[in-house]
């Protein structure tokens, strides 16, 4: 059985690989995901995040690693889609996933409520489930913490209306968070080279997610097109 503590033991200064493709995607598949989980495995990371339970459900066939589960899904009249609802959060505990990713911005919910209203409701509901916090600063991270997240991450940061002028990584943000928080503090959006990875391990953080720059080859293509005079 995976405990809080194993759980993140396993992931602890490792890398966690984030396999996701959007519907209009060309990779838009289960299946491919559960062969990008198999090839993250192989290079040797030591988790997956992954988006569905479609997409969960295949990866859990192909690797057995921690899984950092979502569900994207757009609710009219809110910002929030990074497991926006008690339904998205349902399903997931239902698929029995290792640790459930959902904003935790100060953005108004589907449900017209802040995340500082909902999550207490969250936690009592699912006590023994871990919770992570993807916040866009330091603020949220803060908040998040009070509100007894197992861990957080800067997922969001440089994502929401007003984070988009920062640079990503966000390094202050992920280095004040290691300094001032107990709790794991994983580092994510925006890391496209090795050498921003190595950097970000030497501010102290317990893991990393990297996605784009790893399993999302249209993306990819985009930069070295870009490139060219």
């Amino acid at each position: 059985m995976r405990t809080k503590e194993n759980i993140f033991k396993k992931i602890q200064g490792g890398l966690v690989v984030s396999c996701q493709a959007l519907p209009e995607e060309p990779l838009h598949s289960s299946f491919i995901m559960g062969k990008m989980a198999c090839s993250a495995k192989m290079a040797g990371a030591k988790g997956i995040r992954a988006n569905s339970i479609i997409d969960i459900q295949a990866i859990k066939k192909s690797v057995d690693l921690p899984i950092i589960g979502i569900i994207k899904q757009d609710y009219e009249g809110s910002d929030v889609f990074i497991t926006p609802t008690m339904k998205e959060i349902d399903l997931l505990v239902q698929e029995g996933v290792d640790l459930i990713a959902l904003d935790a911005t100060k953005r108004v919910r589907p449900d017209g409520k802040t995340i500082s209203e909902v999550f207490p409701l969250i936690k009592e509901k699912y006590k023994d489930q871990l919770f992570m916090a993807d916040c866009s600063t330091y603020e949220e991270a803060k908040e998040a913490y009070k509100l007894g997240f197992d861990c957080v991450g800067t997922t969001l940061s440089g994502y929401t209306e007003y984070t988009k002028e920062l640079k990503l990584p966000n390094m202050e943000m992920i280095e004040r968070l290691v300094k001032d928080f107990p709790i794991p503090v994983i580092a994510e959006g925006g890391i496209w080279t090795p050498e921003e990875l190595r950097y970000i391990f030497e501010l102290g953080v317990d893991s990393a997610v990297v996605g784009s720059a790893i399993t999302r080859p249209l993306e990819i293509a985009k930069r070295f097109i870009a490139a060219i005079p």
